[in-house]
């Protein structure tokens, strides 16, 4: 009677222990995948901070621009206007060499510069739309030298206002004419100020158009 306990228990015994180990097992799947699923949750919320720390700063950026632009244009809006006009507030349009957030900042900019200066609406838009063709081109061009960079709103400039001055204002000029004046003026707010404005803010680019705390934390500590 107690051997056939003994064969009898020995099975059972054997099943006790391949079940707690089993559940072990189990156990440890779980505890690793609730592991998993915090630090998958700390990540993704890392990467949600970051990316709305760097909506806001992209924010903030093209409002400062775009409010830098309006003063500019209207502190000078006496040699800002007309066929023969220079530009003081267009040496900005270098920055999108520097950071994407002055695209929006510039168009905004000159939309609002060309409101407060009394332009006529078809100036307000095409003016506004030369600049931003400007901005987009020098992004682009952002890892040429800086005189390259100044070229595409130098030319969307002088390709697109003297039909403004000529159709919007009345200007009895011939348009070859008024997009050498044009150019003339743009050479001189883009590339010339353009150019000046960017060999001061190389320096400090790093500190003034920074994208995320998180990668300058990240670069001091290699």
């Amino acid at each position: 009677m107690r051997e056939n306990e003994t064969k009898f228990s020995k099975p059972e015994q054997a099943g006790m222990r391949q079940g707690a180990s089993e559940r072990t097992e189990a156990a440890d799947v779980h505890a690793g995948q609730t592991s998993g699923n915090r630090a998958g949750s700390v990540r993704g919320a890392a990467v949600s901070g970051r990316t709305e720390h760097n909506r806001i700063l992209s924010l903030t950026q093209a409002a400062m621009i775009a409010a830098i632009y309006v003063v500019l244009t209207y502190v000078f809006s006496a040699f800002s206007f007309g066929q023969v006009q220079i530009r003081v507030a267009e040496a900005l349009t270098i920055l999108p060499v520097f950071t994407p957030a002055a695209i929006p900042g510039l168009f905004v900019g000159c939309l609002i510069g060309n409101i407060a200066g009394g332009a006529v609406l078809p100036d307000i838009i095409f003016g506004s739309i030369a600049t931003l063709i400007g901005a987009v081109g020098t992004r682009l061009l952002r890892r040429r030298n800086p005189v390259i960079c100044t070229l595409p709103p130098i030319v969307s400039n002088t390709v697109i206002v003297p039909f403004v001055l000529r159709f919007a204002y009345g200007v009895n000029l011939p348009i070859p004419l008024m997009m050498l004046t044009v150019g003339i003026g743009e050479a001189v707010g883009c590339g010339v100020f353009g150019v000046l404005l960017y060999s001061v803010l190389k320096r400090y680019k790093e500190v003034i158009f920074k994208t995320s705390r998180f990668e300058s934390t990240a670069n001091a500590a290699k």
